[in-house]
């Protein structure tokens, strides 16, 4: 594509007029390229393309059409998956096979909802007074859409495939350090039958992308995936005018691990859930409850299978962790590290900085925890973990829920009906049993509490880009007769 454009309005690629970023890739710092970002002027350009779009292009009306440019849209990106893979851990510090199969399930993602929109017809039925009742599902408007770093493809993917099969148009922000593979999936849109001003692409900060989005009078649904403080900024922004809002926050989430389940799996799946991404996700399971009975032997399992994760390149198809993000995370995950240890809990392994180049950090474990800690409350959004002993299923729930987060859980037990039990009690909006991670573009996605409003993904992810309207039909008009 032309570096020297890297906004996309009104169906043309346009020179930003913001602020010059570098583009850095966190494995070894080197430059992936310079970007010029968008001004507030364009941001403003792109919501006008979006609405005069919205208002004036056959998109919202025909529903065969985004069908086929979703699904026309997919066939591109899975020719250029590779591309894709290579482009997503270059700017992000994943290992490939993590990126490969962000890109797969980004497919996935488009097609199912090219393929649930085919499906999906308008609620009707005769009412007990004769009439016809239609309940139907209509385009909000023009919709802006702000992602995080950590799934730059994914993430946008799940806000910008229901927004569009719903028939709205779109501004889509990536994140300023993220922008690449945003760039490259406007490319393929580009090439796709979507009628000018539906998609647009906007690179920036907060200030002032970000904020002018969620600000501006013609932008009628902000979905936003980030941080809670930012999150609740942007909900009282959008409360002022009713501007219709999802959010999908942080997390804090535990993965309780009973008694009976088996240690060596328990200790992969633990691994897994707390380091995938290096721990750069909204769901990890960055606090492991483990029954009192197995908890020794469990750390001393842990402590083993930490030895084995290969740390090192993410272009390495061996490679199992690769780098945090940027300079300024990795710092800011050693300052909770440093809390951690001022607060009187015990680094049990990790946390610290390995290689010349590059943001890496071994992955951290603490024990000795309080359910008060600052590392046991707050979203560290990296690679450490902490481990608490519980003694019953009681404690365990309440240790569980004890965090002003409710993003995801898990269970692990060979007793399916007791972690069954457990889940019922658990405040979140994703529990697994027996498994973590794997999000199910069927099901919903989203949290209880402080970790959002909405859901994304399934159904309800559709549901959250669309304005319900019943239509009651009489046949025929007649006097109402309530009048003497």
């Amino acid at each position: 594509m032309e570096y020297t454009k890297h906004q996309y309005i009104g169906g043309k690629w346009v020179a930003g007029k913001g602020t010059k970023r570098q583009i850095i890739n966190p494995a070894n710092e080197s430059l992936i390229v310079e970007v010029q970002e968008a001004s507030r002027e364009q941001t403003e350009e792109a919501v006008k393309a979006a609405r005069q779009a919205f208002e004036t292009s056959s998109w919202p009306a025909e529903v065969q059409r985004r069908v086929n440019s979703l699904h026309q849209l997919a066939d591109l990106l899975e020719i250029k998956a590779e591309q894709f893979a290579a482009a997503e851990t270059t700017n992000t510090g994943k290992p490939i096979r993590e990126s490969r199969l962000d890109i797969h399930d980004t497919v996935t993602c488009l097609r199912y909802y090219a393929d649930l929109a085919s499906s999906r017809k308008p609620w009707e039925k005769e009412m007990h007074d004769g009439t016809t009742s239609k309940v139907m599902e209509e385009p909000i408007g023009v919709c802006a859409l702000i992602v995080p770093w950590n799934f730059p493809l994914l993430l946008g993917i799940w806000k910008i495939a229901p927004a569009l099969i719903a028939g709205n148009t779109v501004v889509f922000k990536p994140s300023e350090i993220t922008p690449v593979s945003a760039l490259m999936l406007t490319e393929l849109i580009d090439q796709c039958d979507f009628p000018a001003g539906v998609f647009n692409l906007v690179l920036g900060t907060g200030q002032p992308v970000g904020e002018t989005l969620v600000s501006h009078p013609d932008v009628d649904k902000v979905s936003f995936t980030g941080g809670s403080e930012t999150g609740r900024k942007v909900n009282e922004q959008c409360a002022r005018s009713f501007k219709r809002v999802s959010l999908e926050l942080g997390g804090k989430s535990p993965l309780i691990v009973l008694e009976d389940a088996d240690i060596e799996a328990a200790v992969e799946w633990s691994v897994f859930g707390a380091f995938f991404n290096q721990g750069q996700v909204c769901v990890a399971s960055s606090r492991v409850l483990v029954h009192q009975s197995i908890y020794h032997r469990f750390l001393d399992r842990l402590l083993i299978k930490l030895q084995q994760v290969k740390l090192g390149d993410p272009r390495d198809e061996e490679t199992e962790m690769g780098p945090v993000i940027s300079a300024v995370h990795q710092a800011k995950i050693e300052k909770y590290i440093e809390l951690g240890k001022e607060e009187g809990a015990v680094l049990l392994h990790g946390g610290e900085r390995q290689g010349e180049t590059g943001y890496y950090l071994t992955p951290a474990v603490f024990t000795e925890v309080s359910q008060h800690m600052r590392i046991l409350q707050e979203e560290i959004f990296g690679p450490v973990v902490t481990i608490q002993a519980f003694t019953s299923d009681n404690e365990a729930i309440e240790l569980a829920n004890g965090t002003v987060y409710g993003l995801a859980a898990g269970v692990l037990s060979q007793d399916t009906e007791r972690a069954e039990r457990i889940a019922s009690r658990l405040k979140a909006g994703t529990i697994w049993i027996n498994s973590y991670h794997t999000p199910y573009v069927e099901a919903p996605w989203g949290g209880y509490k402080q970790s959002g409003i909405g859901r994304e993904l399934g159904p309800q992810g559709l549901s959250g880009f669309t304005e319900v309207k019943h239509v009651n039909v009489s046949n025929e008009l007649q006097p109402v007769g309530w009048y003497r």
